[in-house]
């Protein structure tokens, strides 16, 4: 009988590990499309190659496995547990003399692998793969914003400007430069240089240091010249598509630093409700080694359409609820750590009723 329960765990994990992967897979290229449609509209203006853009969506996966790894969890778990319980192969195991708690223990197995990696991403491969992001997309703008400017063409990718160039000194360094700033829409600027250099800074926003030239700011019926002999000019390509969230780039050491040096409660709260997210969500794993099983009894007679159905339905509820406690918490209703918490432990509560019924039936 040893051998026999070793061999069916066995079987039932490497069906789990493969549905799983697939579900990862499936999971992470949904949700880079949307990231994907934004650092498009940001880099393509810049010239970016493709390979820049592969660097960056493997850059993005740990971010996004932070959630795709919970629901993928599950997901596989309901698919494969579902197709058993569909199959009377859980009615054949239970007749064989096997409760249910072993029935699930490929499904811990996965779990506790999910929950080891989970905190290993949150903890420390989440944070340096955010600050590669940061680090490549300032690169990339730093890089191609020059190859970008083609000589006698006018550019637009950067917001409200429109740029010339007559032509090139070196790949960074641009000459006899016009440029119609029309950011601030009651004070269009013209701007003329002899020489223009890029300049780094942080997100999607780069300085063009300007040398030898004048500003020309028209404002209603007034005309005002300005000559110069250095002006530092901060170009934005999209205020809207800045590089990965600052707080994500903190381990959890620094999110505790950072939330006790806060000044502003909001900043604080929100630095908090980041440093119990990245203990949350792995800890997510555990419960729902507990919670797929007996939803798979019920999802697998309606098939595996019905186990989709139910475990994103899941995770819906789950998501609102977290987003709600979070809100609480940014509104000074809440105390950081009741409603970083509550989602979870309604899920805990919820998972172990329909954990214990189902092993007692």
């Amino acid at each position: 009988m040893s051998t026999m329960l070793k061999i069916i765990h066995k079987t039932t994990l490497k069906e789990l590990a493969a549905t799983f992967l697939i579900t990862i897979v499936f999971l992470n290229s949904i949700m880079m499309m949307e990231k994907l449609v934004r650092l498009s509209r940001v880099l393509s203006g810049v010239g970016a190659t493709v390979l820049d853009m592969a660097k960056i969506i493997l850059y993005l996966q740990p971010q996004l496995l932070m959630l795709t790894i919970p629901m993928g969890m599950l997901l596989s778990t309901l698919l494969v547990y579902g197709r058993m319980n569909h199959d009377s192969e859980i009615i054949v195991l239970r007749a064989s003399g096997m409760d249910f708690p072993k029935i699930s223990y490929p499904v811990f197995i996965l779990g506790a692998f999910c929950f080891l990696f989970s905190i290993a991403v949150s903890f420390y491969i989440g944070p340096k793969s955010s600050s590669k992001v940061r680090d490549t997309i300032t690169t990339i703008i730093t890089t191609r914003s020059a190859l970008a400017l083609e000589e006698g063409t006018f550019n637009s990718s950067f917001r409200d400007i429109v740029i010339i160039v007559k032509g090139k000194k070196s790949p960074g360094t641009l000459e006899d430069i016009f440029i119609y700033d029309n950011r601030q829409k009651d004070q269009a600027r013209v701007l003329m240089a002899k020489q223009g250099t890029f300049v780094p800074q942080d997100g999607t926003s780069i300085m063009l240091v300007l040398s030898n030239g004048y500003i020309n700011i028209m404002g209603g019926k007034a005309t005002t010249e300005l000559f110069f002999d250095r002006y530092n000019m901060v170009l934005s390509l999209d205020a809207s598509d800045s590089s990965t969230p600052r707080k994500m780039e903190y381990t959890p050491s620094e999110l505790l630093k950072k939330g006790k040096e806060a000044d502003s409660l909001k900043v604080k709260a929100g630095l908090y409700l980041e440093l119990h997210r990245r203990f949350s969500l792995p800890a997510v794993c555990l419960l729902l080694a507990l919670l797929g099983p007996p939803l798979s009894l019920i999802a697998g007679k309606s098939g595996k359409l019905g186990g989709l159905a139910l475990g994103l339905f899941v995770f819906t509820a789950y998501y609102v609820l977290l987003m709600y406690g979070e809100n609480l918490v940014i509104a000074g209703k809440l105390p950081h750590y009741l409603g970083a918490w509550m989602a979870t432990g309604l899920l805990s509560i919820f998972s172990s009723f329909l954990f214990r019924k189902a092993s007692l039936q």
